[in-house]
């Protein structure tokens, strides 16, 4: 699949324009679909999706992300930004255990990808990549401090602080999945485990009942967002954000939790007008977020190198 779109940007100058007037490549790797995208000026002007073999050898999955590159790659290409739902080693670029890939239980991705393309290479997780994708280029925009929640597998935060991805000392920094909750932590309610234990049926499939009136499909989601809303009340208590964005494949049923997650924030959040002030977006289904996310990794990377010269 390949598609043309256009995708807005702010007109007035910034500093981050700087680094977009040549093309960036955005790679996105969700589950085990390989999205590329080639951004220039700004916006994204190609991308499509190549399927990986989920249970082929470390070089076998490499080689297919090669044969993906290879179609968007050239000598207009000044950087690679890369996404990957694992662990990740920013300094040096090397992914950990990445989700539904086995053979891939060390890759060092930024040094592969950079003595095959020779071009500077940023890698960071999937989360982080939603963050500075709307950062730059979505619901961000304007904004100094933003969380982009993933809610899919598992739960994955990207922070934004003044500007600019705040990853920790040891790319940790919104790993609130883990945190402590009920008799578990926090993922085990507000990702797809929720609905793992709760049913059998796919959420995606859980989802369309729900949206035709099935009661207990409409039940199964208002206890979500009910859950959402406490892990909600950290995100706020720990970073105070201006915007709040969700992604990943659960955002795409916001409408169905959004009134019980609002209405626990609401009931037991001690800063009634900060709540007042926060926006909420969800991005899921909006085909250009991905790899846009991905390239944005390496704009932020690019103004961190040039902040701190």
């Amino acid at each position: 699949m390949v598609s043309s779109l256009q995708t807005g940007w702010d007109e007035e100058a910034s500093e981050k324009e700087t680094a977009l007037n040549e093309a960036i490549l955005g790679i996105n790797l969700e589950g085990t679909t390989l999205y590329v995208g080639k951004v220039r000026d700004g916006r994204l002007v190609t991308q499509f999706f190549h399927r990986i073999t989920a249970d082929g050898s470390e070089k076998a999955v490499l080689a297919e992300v090669f044969q993906a590159i290879d179609r968007l790659a050239g000598d207009d290409v000044s950087g690679i930004g890369v996404g990957v739902p694992s662990v990740v080693d920013v300094e040096r670029g090397i992914v950990y255990s990445v989700a539904n890939i086995p053979s891939w239980k060390k890759v060092p991705l930024k040094e592969i990808l950079e003595q095959k393309y020779d071009v500077p290479v940023h890698v960071n997780n999937d989360a982080n990549a939603l963050a500075a994708g709307e950062l730059y280029f979505g619901e961000g925009r304007g904004h100094k401090d933003l969380v982009g929640v993933v809610l899919g597998t598992g739960f994955g935060l990207g922070v934004v602080f003044n500007g600019q991805l705040s990853l920790g000392s040891n790319c940790g920094a919104g790993e609130l999945g883990h945190v402590p909750y009920r008799n578990s932590e926090i993922e085990r309610y507000c990702s797809r485990k929720f609905f793992d234990r709760k049913t059998n049926m796919q959420e995606l499939m859980l989802r369309s009942r729900a949206e035709r009136g099935d009661k207990e499909a409409r039940r199964l989601y208002r206890e979500f967002g009910e859950h959402l809303g406490h892990a909600m009340q950290i995100i706020l208590y720990a970073y105070d954000p201006e915007v709040v964005i969700f992604g990943g494949l659960l955002s795409g049923a916001y409408p169905l939790f959004k009134d019980s997650m609002l209405q626990t924030m609401k009931e037991s959040f001690s800063y009634p007008h900060s709540l007042s002030r926060l926006k909420i977006f969800s991005v899921e289904g909006k085909s250009d977020r991905s790899t846009l996310g991905a390239a944005a990794l390496y704009l932020d990377y690019v103004q961190k190198q040039k902040n701190d010269e």
